[in-house]
């Protein structure tokens, strides 16, 4: 989880009452459970211990007084006891060998590789975020109200996904849970990090190696950074739009929060002389996460405060919230498909869901989990499937009020038809070719605004019709020598189509409609591609 600075100011105004210094052990000694069962796993050699009982997070445990305030979230799994596997570097997935050390701030994290280089990543269930925090608040009480918050996740969430993931045609890992012994050596000068610790490993998917059945005609698998810039350089090369819809979709039935383009990873498939992009998800730490169960952090739940933070229940109470994170890829990543695809998408994924996929999914979840969850995440999902059309419609509706249209490093064409007061046409062509690569026909009462980035080389833009009301039209041309005629006329006093380039190379045929913002300042037509500057 991330925090801002602001975010962070609320907490620590809410929580003054409990000022004074963090734990210096605030997590546990060890995730074994039982005096005995430790004093046997210290002692043990690698090789002669099967599996063990653990807890995720025994440090997570808090009486009522506590849970008022800050939630109960899933602090009852997160020390429910668990059997799992001994990791045995030479046996697990036959044999690995260690590839580089991963994680971020909360996150250790370590990527291995079996004999057949296919890659797997090792992850640790539990999360430490006091790397979020300016240094000074890291040895104050905010460290351990912001280590609190990770309850908020359950920890065995992942392992639910699956097989209604499986059903509904979305690739998808199979993580396995996992336990490092104290004795376990194998890990060389990463031993310090790994020993004595509770894992969560799956699959992969960075490489042509990591191939799996499901994606067996793709020919490679890249990260988003990479498919954003190869799909914004080359006219060739597309998004495999209703595929991430889908993805996206099945992302609201499971209330995962978090799916910034960080999350995803992208089969690459060569499909008649062209490249088309298809989503892998990752990372599911934030699926199912309960959150707004106190009296502080329902609180900091509200639009006006940590509003991502949505809670897990029978309801969409708020699709807005479910899109935060992910707006970046989405807008560049869903600009074409309309209501009628989205109600198509959400009709088909309620059908892959059935009741006995989604109670065998939930049954994949530990007994002792199962017990205490089981039953309320069979009914929440159920009733989150059956609602998801509503659901669909609703994020539909957040996507088409301010829309991009983003063309590539290629000369395209792009054409803007403003057919009556409610309908503005958009098409855009390869110049190379003159093939169709978009069309979209835009309704006002849905949006507000279209940008169209031309990027670069020489492009055109066509703007016409009469209409008595219209859409805001932003154009933004781009490097490159760019030609724009706007001939179209809407009502009012208001300018609905504006101009944004350098004056430098560009040739504009004005309108009575057109405002001209370009100027002499490069940095006008600047578009963010990849995201991972901000």
């Amino acid at each position: 989880m991330s925090y801002t600075v602001r975010q962070l100011c609320l907490f620590f105004l809410l929580s003054a009452s409990g000022f004074g210094c963090a734990k210096k052990n605030f997590f546990s000694k060890t995730p074994i459970l039982g005096d005995s069962q430790y004093q046997k796993v210290q002692a043990a050699a690698p090789g002669t211990i099967d599996s063990v009982t653990v807890q995720a997070g025994s440090h997570y445990k808090r009486g009522g007084f506590h849970t008022f305030f800050w939630g109960k979230h899933y602090r009852d799994i997160w020390v429910a006891p668990v059997q799992v596997q001994v990791f045995n570097m030479n046996e697990t997935k036959g044999g690995l060998e260690i590839e580089k050390l991963g994680g971020g701030m909360q996150t250790t994290s370590l990527t291995l590789t079996d004999k057949e280089g296919f890659s797997y990543a090792l992850r640790s269930l539990d999360k430490d975020p006091i790397g979020v925090l300016p240094k000074f608040w890291q040895k104050t009480f905010v460290a351990d109200v912001i280590r609190n918050q990770t309850s908020a996740i359950n920890p065995y969430g992942a392992l639910i996904i699956p097989g209604m993931a499986k059903a509904a045609g979305i690739p998808h890992a199979n993580p396995e849970l996992i336990y490092v012994l104290p004795t376990d050596t194998s890990f060389g000068e990463f031993n310090d990090q790994f020993q004595d610790r509770f894992f969560m490993i799956e699959e992969k998917y960075t490489d042509d190696n990591s191939i799996t059945d499901d994606i067996a005609d793709a020919e490679d698998i890249v990260s988003s950074k990479k498919m954003l810039k190869k799909r914004f350089n080359k006219d060739s090369h597309f998004i495999d739009q209703r595929a991430f819809a889908k993805a996206r979709l099945f992302d609201l039935v499971i209330n995962d929060w978090d799916r910034h383009e960080g999350q995803w990873n992208w089969a690459e498939y060569d499909e008649d002389g062209e490249t088309i992009y298809r989503p892998i998800p990752k990372d599911r730490d934030n699926a199912f996460y309960q959150f707004d169960d106190g009296v502080i952090t329902w609180l900091f739940s509200r639009k006006w405060a940590i509003r991502k933070f949505e809670s897990f229940s029978e309801d969409y109470k708020d699709v807005y919230a479910l899109a935060m994170n992910s707006s970046f890829i989405d807008q560049r990543a869903l600009p074409e498909l309309t209501a009628k695809d989205f109600a198509e998408l959400a009709t088909e994924l309620q059908a892959s869901l059935s009741d006995q996929v989604i109670e065998q999914a939930v049954r994949q979840f530990p007994d002792s989990v199962y017990k205490l969850v089981g039953e309320s995440y069979i009914r929440k999902l159920k009733n989150r499937r059956d609602k998801l059309p509503e659901a669909a419609q609703e994020f539909y509706k957040i996507l088409a009020k301010e829309a991009l249209v983003v063309g590539t490093d290629e000369e395209d064409i792009f054409e803007v038809k403003r057919l009556n007061d409610d309908e503005t046409a958009v098409t855009v062509w390869r110049a190379s070719d003159k093939k169709q690569v978009y069309h979209r026909v835009f309704n006002r009462a849905e949006t507000d605004l279209i940008t169209l980035y031309g990027l670069a080389e020489d492009d055109e833009f066509k703007v016409s019709g009469e209409v008595n009301k219209g859409i805001k039209v932003k154009i933004v041309g781009g490097r490159g020598e760019d030609e724009m005629k706007d001939t179209s006329q809407v009502k009012g006093l208001r300018r609905k189509t504006i101009v944004y380039d350098t004056k430098r190379g560009t040739e504009l045929e004005a309108g009575p409609e057109t405002k001209d913002k370009r100027t002499s300042d490069v940095r006008v037509h600047a578009f963010d591609r990849e995201g991972f500057s901000r």
